[in-house]
């Protein structure tokens, strides 16, 4: 076990830096400012002959709920390469991402998802360690029991955007940004 090179425990306060314009978390030994930025989640909305691949959580949050494959982008990867990896480790999914299908800003949890269409290179699919189960379901038969709104959005998304080959990536729509009710 490393040990901290000034030998003192770490202890934080709270205030504005020097040049800054929030408050931060300031450590009190040696100046250090703990920026809290929001982490960036990559995903897809994967497709296999007009059916979408879906996970069953096995983790929190939103254990039980059926979702996207996505997660946190790693540290030297792209998000694109990100998507895939996430799709390989929730649902041992391999895919072709196509374009950048939306930005969604969950400011209140630091979040910043971005989704991709793909394209499933076969339907052998399997439940990786974070997915109870996997299936792929056709958007008349979604499963009701979705894990977050983004989910919604994304595929709803992917509606509009199917037939398209040029399109801006969408956002989270007003209403359900603002608490409204979800919705295809």
């Amino acid at each position: 076990m490393s040990r901290n090179p000034s030998g003192l425990d770490p202890s934080f306060h709270i205030h504005i830096p020097e040049g800054d314009d929030r408050e931060r978390r300031v450590c009190d030994h040696c100046g250090f400012v703990d920026y809290e930025n929001p982490r960036i989640i990559v995903g897809s909305v994967a497709i296999w002959e007009d059916r979408v691949l879906l996970c069953r959580r096995a983790i929190e949050p939103r254990r039980g709920y059926w979702t996207l494959p996505a997660g946190f982008m790693e540290k030297g990867e792209s998000p694109a390469a990100g998507a895939r990896r996430e799709a390989w480790e929730e649902a041992r999914a391999r895919l072709e991402t196509d374009q950048l299908l939306g930005v969604y800003s969950v400011a209140h949890i630091g979040h910043v998802q971005m989704i991709y269409r793909a394209r499933l290179l076969s339907d052998a699919i399997a439940p990786g360690p974070e997915s109870q189960e996997v299936g792929l379901f056709r958007f008349a038969e979604l499963p009701r029991d979705l894990a977050f709104p983004s989910v919604t959005w994304a595929m709803r998304h992917y509606l509009e955007t199917r037939d398209q080959t040029d399109f801006a990536p969408r956002s989270a729509p007003l209403a359900d940004a603002e608490g409204g009710p979800p919705g295809l």
